[in-house]
């Protein structure tokens, strides 16, 4: 008897803690939310046929309505949020979606302060934006670190500004470029004509100026 009400206490401890853990790493993902697990989620639904919009780590209402679509087909609660159980059924850790969004806030902001601290505020959305958008663009890689570590791509890596302290309004500036801002006006290529010394660059088709940075098509 006392061995059998030591296994249901140890049984009990153990469900209570799992619980506890679970609760812990639980992350919803809503209408508002960005990221590399939002695009995870957008790749998702699209290859199954239930997204049709751009995968492009926004969380609006095109994949507010397509995760809703998908819980309907799945027997989960339609809400069209993409809470643990969702992302459980389709194939998405939680716990590992939060560390990869919070990795690309964190290296996007270390990138923007590298390059535009001290620039005007939308300066240093705009640059976080040329990131994201060279993610789409054939011609660079898929990845924010595929695109920021680019051989080149970036002065800041060569003369040590990227691992200098990272200034409280790059994290700002990075977290409103992932949910969709955009003041470069689409630019996948910037540059300060103080600094410059490509000739090239200055052939690229100028969209907007902001601060002392020239952005470009």
């Amino acid at each position: 008897m006392r061995s059998g009400k030591r296994l249901r206490v140890l049984a009990l401890a153990a469900a209570l803690l799992l619980a506890l853990s679970l609760g812990a790493s639980a992350v919803t993902y809503q209408r508002g939310s960005s990221g590399g697990t939002v695009k995870e989620i957008q790749t998702k639904l699209k290859n199954w046929g239930y997204y049709s919009g751009a995968i492009d780590g926004v969380y609006g209402s095109r994949t507010e309505a397509a995760v809703r679509h998908f819980q309907e087909k799945n027997g989960l609660t339609a809400d069209g949020k993409a809470g643990p159980k969702t992302l459980a059924a389709l194939g998405i850790q939680s716990a590992t979606a939060a560390q990869s969004d919070a990795g690309d806030v964190k290296l996007l902001a270390r990138l923007i302060s590298a390059e535009a601290r001290g620039e005007p505020y939308s300066g240093q959305v705009a640059v976080g934006a040329v990131v994201l958008n060279r993610m789409k663009h054939p011609s660079f890689p898929g990845t924010m670190s595929g695109v920021i570590y680019q051989s080149g791509a970036f002065s800041c890596l060569a003369d040590g500004q990227f691992n200098q302290p990272v200034a409280d309004s790059a994290y700002r500036a990075a977290r409103d470029a992932l949910n969709g801002w955009d003041p470069s006006g689409g630019a996948i290529y910037y540059f300060n004509p103080a600094t410059a010394t490509s000739s090239w660059i200055w052939s690229r088709p100028l969209l907007v100026i902001i601060g002392k940075h020239r952005f470009c098509s």
